[in-house]
């Protein structure tokens, strides 16, 4: 490997090279070199395999300058392994390498399980090309450039990382430093640590760091006015991609959507989409067949790696392989008497549970659960009571329970404009894994007004968002009402998720954004925060990529993604793509099954599959 380092756009000489490889055993050193006069250098690497190859380099003496790149990945995730053997080093390489590795970073370096800490690793491509160092293709391309603000944000960035530059005002750098440093926290050491606090905590000194970026002018474009987050989001827009409506993220982080129209038509779709890690479309999506006709707010994987998806329009579920083969008949399995299902979950079993949500059709009170035991449609089992009313999602506890949203017959009937008027009023049936409703079902509460896209958290709370109370109910094991936690900014919440340290991601359909909570771990949470403290900007984090959203999931490496599910609320029309927040929550074990949970490297596999249920 040969390369050159750079920094504030010239030849950083007399610097020390290191090559590392990290993976779930963690770091180790692979070489040395020293660059020359003109910022050269060349390494002849041991031999070995890893998660992870990147560089270090930092000035002889300097310990305030430490600029990284990341330079090849592994087999084990979800893009086939890369490296590099000729690289650049500077500011944008350690914005990007540092933002997309933050979640398996700490003071030995970059270790953790597969397949996140390789997909990460090939993410920090998309924002910076280690063989240039200048910015990715993905951060450049039609639907980011100057379509969003990241590619400026990376630009501001790398020139925060600049101001230590040799050479450069030393008082400048350290003043740098100091705003890098979170609540409570100790300073940073050097830049990759300072970049390293603002990914992890984005509403670091906003006002205060983009003043002092103005002092620096070798990265363009930059940010014109201070961010409300250093938050740095991705737009992908692959082929009929169109008015997403769900989200999952399989085994090896591939991103499933289940699409609601045709592009540019309110027609349905009959696509099921699949993207790799890194937002390429692979599996020759988009995948047609198996009875798919408008995919709605629903998508699970089984524990198979089989990916099920309702066909809202069809009055049916589809069925895929884990490469996109349809499994199930061409007019869907309709077993149950299926009437346009929405939300789809996996008990620990196997077992298959739909809320049969009955459309816009019949009077109050209609609806069901339909549960096909261990993914056998003929042998499907309905399950009415309890409450049930117009069910849109459904979620499972570590009980083998299912938590199921009523959005009720006038909450249904505002689906086809998203604009509610008054009250729809809602509540949240449990049924136990013996498919009866519990004795404590419905839970009502004024808060739970329109309710949709629940999630249950690592201690069996469920958070449930409200789409026209604008706020989040929290409700504990027992289905008692712990908490209601209103936004602060008017967003209309459409869904929720849980991140491996249990905060609370919540998707804005109203207003484009996500907001993110502290959940039950407050120690995951900045200093002072309590349950339901709300960690973003009161605004949520928010970016011109962003459209109104109806889902949010998360992957194995701490990257967030969304679904653009509209565009515009008047007319209705259909979103564009999916949008990635990258670096930002904790990794999460993925497919969801079914309670969130951190991978890890301790293990004999960073995510084993929940096949038992607790008990009571």
């Amino acid at each position: 490997m040969h390369g050159t380092v750079t920094s504030a756009g010239k030849p950083l000489p007399h610097a020390t090279i290191t090559l590392f490889a990290g993976d779930r055993q963690g770091v180790r050193t692979l070489g040395h070199a020293t660059t020359d006069a003109n910022g050269a250098f060349q390494i002849r690497p041991g031999r070995g395999t890893a998660s992870v190859l990147y560089v270090e380099a930092a000035p002889q003496g300097d310990r305030s300058l430490r600029l990284r790149s990341v330079v090849g990945f592994g087999p084990g995730g979800g893009v086939a392994q890369h490296s590099e053997s000729a690289v650049t080093v500077n500011e944008f390489t350690t914005v990007a390498a540092t933002y997309a590795l933050a979640q398996f970073t700490d003071q030995h370096g970059v270790s953790g399980p597969s397949p996140g800490l390789e997909n990460a690793a090939a993410t920090s491509y998309n924002l910076a090309d280690p063989a240039t160092g200048k910015p990715g293709k993905v951060v450049t391309d039609q639907n980011n450039g100057s379509k969003n603000d990241t590619l400026a944000t990376l630009g501001t960035l790398a020139n925060l990382v600049s101001l230590c530059a040799p050479g450069a005002d030393t008082g400048r750098c350290h003043d740098m430093l100091h705003l890098a440093t979170p609540q409570r926290g100790s300073a940073p050491g050097d830049t990759a640590g300072a970049v390293l606090n603002l990914a992890r905590n984005p509403r670091l000194a906003t006002s205060k760091l983009y003043a002092l970026a103005g002092a620096a002018h070798t990265y363009s474009p930059a940010l014109t006015a201070a961010p409300a987050a250093w938050v740095l989001a991705l737009h992908y827009t692959a082929p009929k991609v169109y008015a997403p409506g769900r989200i999952a993220v399989d085994a090896k982080g591939n991103i499933w959507a289940a699409d609601n129209w045709l592009p540019g038509t309110r027609n349905p779709s009959p696509y099921v989409t699949v993207q790799d890690p890194v937002g390429n479309p692979i599996f020759n999506s988009p995948i047609s067949g198996g009875g798919m006709k408008a995919g709605a707010w629903g998508l699970a994987i089984d524990h198979q790696g089989s990916v099920w998806v309702p066909s809202y329009a069809g009055d049916a579920m589809a069925k895929y392989s884990p490469s996109g083969k349809p499994l199930s008949p061409s007019t869907g399995f309709k077993n149950g008497d299926l009437n346009h299902p929405q939300g789809t979950a996996v008990d620990q079993k196997g077992n298959i549970w739909i809320a049969n949500f009955y459309g816009l059709k019949g009077n109050p009170g209609k609806g069901s659960v339909i549960v096909y035991p261990h993914g056998d449609p003929a042998k499907a089992i309905t399950i009415t009571g309890g409450g049930l009313d117009h069910p849109f999602a459904l979620q499972i506890d570590g009980y083998g329970r299912a938590w199921v949203s009523n959005a009720r017959f006038n909450g249904a009937k505002l689906l086809d404009t998203r604009v509610p008027k008054g009250h729809a009023g809602g509540s949240v049936t449990v049924i136990g894994p013996d498919f009866k409703p519990t004795s404590f079902s419905p839970i009502k509460d004024a808060s739970l007004d329109w309710p949709l896209g629940l999630a249950v958290d690592s201690k069996n709370n469920v958070w449930v968002p409200s789409f026209v109370s604008n706020s989040v109910t929290e409700l504990g094991p027992d289905g008692t009402v712990t908490g209601v936690h209103k936004l602060p900014t008017a967003i209309a919440p459409w869904s929720i998720a849980i991140d491996g340290s249990d905060r609370v991601w919540v998707a804005g359909f109203g207003a484009p954004s996500v907001s993110v909570l502290c959940g039950v771990n407050t120690g995951a949470c900045p200093a002072g925060s309590s349950t339901g403290s709300v960690l973003s900007p009161p605004d949520g984090f928010r970016s011109p990529s962003i459209q109104h959203l109806t889902a949010v999931q998360l992957d194995q490496s701490g990257n967030v993604w969304l679904a653009n599910n509209w565009s515009k609320l008047a007319p209705p029309t259909g979103g564009n793509g999916l949008v990635e927040l990258i670096g930002v929550a904790t990794p999460v074990c993925t497919p969801l099954n079914p309670l969130p949970a951190r991978p890890t490297a301790t293990g004999t596999t960073a995510c084993p599959t929940q096949t038992s249920v607790q008990s009571r």
